[in-house]
């Protein structure tokens, strides 16, 4: 670690350039940013969690690759791994490094690499420190799901839990317990609106008593249980009751598995508590990728040319910000590399280009589809109020307009599987600008990339056998041998046979049928 700088003395010098040349210096660093602060603060208005930059190396960089883009984290092989994956590519030329990682924390925490130009870096305080920074602290979805304030202090508390359990218990049974948890990560968070804010300081606090609680609790619940060759009457009535106790149905698998499976030691109970936290903070981002990243892109390019025009950098500098700002913006078409899905930066950046534009400079057809905004002269107030009230899939739907529209030469295609062809069903025209839209809306919706996989039963008078259920849509069942292996993972933790059915939503008819068999 070279040096770290939290910017809070006097304003940059007013007038002359920050700097000249491609050589930085932590003073330099420090002009640029009061000068970028300057402009963040009194003409677009941002407000920010405190910030903290930090200076580091290429290896240190992708070391945070590894850990989730956080600066500290329990140990596990599969960083490891990840981390020599990229090491290799990087050092091989088949991948570069990103200019920086941001942090959401409070203080927000911003990574430069010390490689890194003196524009660069004024670049990267721009985009990360005040454009992602900005985002995080008044998107709602962040507002209420996130707790920046204690997240570094509950990653210190879980760091440090999980390598005492090693100590004690050993390292391939805590290795054990991680790897199940981590194979149903994505199946460990809550994904309603109802559910409360992690309020991750209490949960440091609460652990043992809670732990304690818990444990009375289960050993209750599975003491209890009536036996099939029990004498008396019906046990419908006990066997409903326990499955309420159950709370099924339940889609958080890894909640479930943390409260009620009967095999799990307390302290393997709260390695998975922790895995599913830190899942849990992390649940926002991949819903508001697009919008976080353009931004932070049209903040930093907003930024870097205001101060191109105030004197502040000179022609050499600002032909560099171009230059690295269309390499992030470029959308490859799809022979090229592009893939199937648009660049977040690409699309994020060129539909908040495309507000600012309608809101000052609109035209006849701005008009006719977002007459709420077309002409307020307000652009900024107009993406500060996009940027904390939508996520990617509503932002779309409300603002992607025929203009991008045309200028990302948008189409859609019907693929029949009954038909030897696919039909251009709706192209950048009237007639398609809102089936378009609606596509393109859809393919960021949350619920068409979260598999909807719910546990529904336990025999609780048999084998303990658990019972799961995905809902599928036509054609899309789960990959065989990703759903064997998850499975065994989950009967791992479970301590019992699993079965997961695929269910037609539509239909209600099971389509395939999945098992993983007790553990040895």
């Amino acid at each position: 670690m070279m040096g770290q700088i939290t910017p809070n003395g006097p304003s940059a010098r007013r007038g002359g350039l920050l700097y000249t040349g491609n050589d930085w210096n932590f003073q330099v660093i420090r002009d640029c940013y009061d000068a970028i602060e300057e402009i963040a603060r009194t003409e677009l208005g941002l407000e920010t969690y405190a910030n903290r930059i930090e200076i580091i190396t290429s290896e240190q960089m992708l070391d945070v690759y590894t850990a989730h883009g956080m600066p500290l984290g329990y140990k596990h092989w599969s960083f490891g791994k990840r981390f020599i994956g990229h090491e290799n590519a990087y050092r091989r030329g088949l991948m570069g490094l990103a200019y920086e990682v941001v942090i959401n924390s409070d203080p927000c925490i911003s990574y430069l690499m010390e490689e890194n130009s003196a524009t660069m870096q004024a670049l990267v305080i721009a985009h990360a420190a005040f454009g992602h920074n900005h985002f995080f602290r008044n998107n709602r979805l962040f507002r209420e799901w996130t707790d920046p304030s204690e997240i570094l202090g509950y990653l210190e508390f879980a760091r440090g839990y999980i390598a005492r359990c090693e100590e004690r218990h050993g390292l391939r049974a805590v290795e054990r317990i991680l790897d199940a948890a981590h194979a149903l990560q994505n199946q460990g968070v809550h994904r309603h609106s109802g559910a409360r804010k992690l309020d991750l300081k209490a949960e440091q606090q609460r652990a043992r008593d809670r732990r304690a609680y818990e444990d009375s609790m289960f050993n209750d619940l599975w003491r209890t249980l009536p036996t099939e060759d029990a004498p008396g009457g019906d046990h419908r009535a006990e066997d409903a009751l326990s499955r309420r106790r159950l709370g099924l149905p339940e889609e958080n698998l890894l909640y479930f598995l943390e409260k009620h499976a009967p095999r799990l030691a307390s302290w393997e109970r709260e390695i998975i508590r922790i895995v599913r936290m830190v899942a849990q903070y992390f649940y926002p981002q991949p819903q508001v990728k697009m919008m976080n990243e353009g931004c932070a892109t049209w903040v930093h390019a907003y930024i870097m040319r205001r101060l191109h025009e105030l004197g502040r950098i000179d022609d050499a500098a600002y032909l560099e910000v171009i230059h690295s700002t269309s390499n992030v913006i470029t959308q490859l078409g799809f022979d090229a590399g592009g893939g199937p899905s648009f660049n977040p930066y690409a699309l994020g950046y060129a539909m908040m280009t495309d507000i600012a534009r309608i809101c000052t400079e609109p035209t006849a057809e701005d008009r006719t589809w977002f007459p709420d905004i077309a002409g307020n002269g307000d652009a900024i107030g107009t993406l500060r109020h996009a940027w904390a009230e939508y996520r990617d899939e509503s932002f779309i739907q409300q603002f992607l307009s025929p203009k991008t529209i045309r200028d990302f030469r948008m189409f859609r295609l019907r693929d029949d599987t009954s038909q030897p062809y696919l039909l251009v069903d709706a192209i950048h025209d009237e007639a398609g600008y809102r089936d378009i839209r609606r596509s393109v809306a859809l393919t960021y919706d949350p619920g068409t990339f979260y598999t909807e996989i719910e546990i529904v039963d336990v025999d609780l008078l048999g084998d303990r056998t658990l019972v799961l259920e995905h809902r599928s849509r036509a054609g899309q069942l789960l990959q065989p041998n990703d759903a064997r292996q998850t499975l065994n993972y989950l009967s791992t933790l479970w301590g019992y046979g699993v079965i997961l059915k695929e269910i037609d939503t539509q239909t209600g008819a099971v389509l395939t049928t999945h098992t993983a068999n007790v553990p040895t």
